[in-house]
């Protein structure tokens, strides 16, 4: 490959073109390529590689990991496996109304967009006023259960990358500090990803949540919330993590299962996550 432009011999590439010849570099998803490797494939010089990297970088589409650039939340988000949101809907909304309708309590479909939760769907309960989410709105993904439950299966270099701009309190049980945040993910993923939410984007609501996943990483994620003050959620916290689970069977039914959360509940699995909240001192 040249560094000749379309536009004519001998032209340099335009800053497009270029910002494109290194995105192609990246054709499996889970590729990590050092400086030298993206300056041979696409022809450009080290020195402009570099610094178009960076500007990816910075922008989301690429990120710099210990093993080289590989591609980031944005182009991951524009490429994924499931192709809109429509997919992820249909899937999920029988699913999350079942859900509602064994609790009674607010339901939440979600996706990661940076750091923050867009809402793709939400099903009333008698805590609905008293929640700001609704179908398209944002939440800060580090304050809501949905959120959390995303970010405890990606980098923590990603997770980093995500908090560059800092974590801005909502009440006073956010959690606003880098370290105790990836405290709080290690926790999620010990207890097979299941996130819980305390008065930290709302006082008065709480919420656990837990992460829809596919084959390649993170979907989407789902929540079930309800006032802090009534029932603790708990005791709805397996129906959550079995229901993010079904739904990934319905996004990815040609799926081998050794490459899928396991929706399998034995008995030993069950006595671990109960034990586990017991023992959680968040909660």
């Amino acid at each position: 490959m040249t560094q000749e432009s379309s536009g004519g011999a001998g032209a340099p590439p335009s800053m497009i073109e270029r910002m494109t010849l290194i995105m192609e570099a990246f054709g499996d998803r889970a590729a990590r390529l050092r400086l030298d490797e993206i300056a041979a494939y696409t022809g450009l010089p080290r020195s402009t590689s570099h610094r178009i990297l960076e500007q990816l970088v910075r922008l989301g589409w690429l990120r710099h990991t210990q093993d080289g650039y590989a591609l980031g939340q944005r182009a991951l988000q524009l490429g994924g496996s499931v192709s809109n949101h429509g997919e992820i809907r249909a899937a999920a909304v029988p699913l999350l109304e079942e859900l509602h309708a064994r609790t009674g309590k607010v339901v939440h479909l979600g996706i990661l967009d940076f750091a923050d939760v867009v809402y793709l769907d939400k099903i009333g309960g008698p805590a609905a006023p008293a929640l700001p989410s609704r179908v398209g709105g944002r939440a800060p993904a580090h304050a809501v259960s949905l959120g959390k439950a995303m970010l405890a299966w990606l980098p923590p270099e990603e997770a980093d990358t995500l908090f560059d701009g800092g974590m801005k309190a909502r009440t006073h049980n956010t959690i606003t500090n880098l370290v105790v945040m990836h405290q709080e993910l290690r926790r999620i993923r010990a207890r097979h990803g299941l996130a819980f939410e305390r008065d930290e984007y709302v006082l008065g609501i709480s919420c656990v949540g837990a992460a829809v996943r596919g084959p390649e990483g993170v979907v989407a994620g789902i929540s079930l919330c309800g006032e802090s003050n009534t029932d603790p959620l708990e005791r709805y916290a397996p129906l959550v993590l079995d229901v993010a689970n079904r739904i990934s069977l319905r996004l990815f039914p040609e799926t081998s299962p050794d490459d899928m959360p396991s929706t399998v509940w034995s008995d030993g699995m069950m006595e671990r996550i109960l034990s586990l909240l017991d023992n959680d001192t968040l909660m």
